[in-house]
């Protein structure tokens, strides 16, 4: 058994249309299917999820002023 063309047979489809992709655009089979995840990601189709925050936390504090020197007359 030829272990590179056993993970050649393996390799996950497109993720866009499921067809068998090529070494130049790996993951996906063309330029097109490459262009549309693009444009998904780009659009905010997709999205990675984060932890939600509580709002209060998003207020930061001020930072104090140092006084300015009085003006000498």
């Amino acid at each position: 058994m030829n272990i590179a063309n056993d993970n050649m047979s393996k390799a996950a489809p497109c993720p866009i249309c499921r067809k068998v992709p090529t070494e130049t655009y790996k993951p996906f089979c063309s330029k097109r299917c490459a262009d549309v995840d693009l444009a998904r990601w780009l659009g905010g189709t997709y999205a990675i999820p984060a932890a939600p925050t509580d709002p209060d936390d998003d207020e930061e504090e001020p930072t104090p002023r140092r006084p300015r020197p009085a003006d000498e007359d």
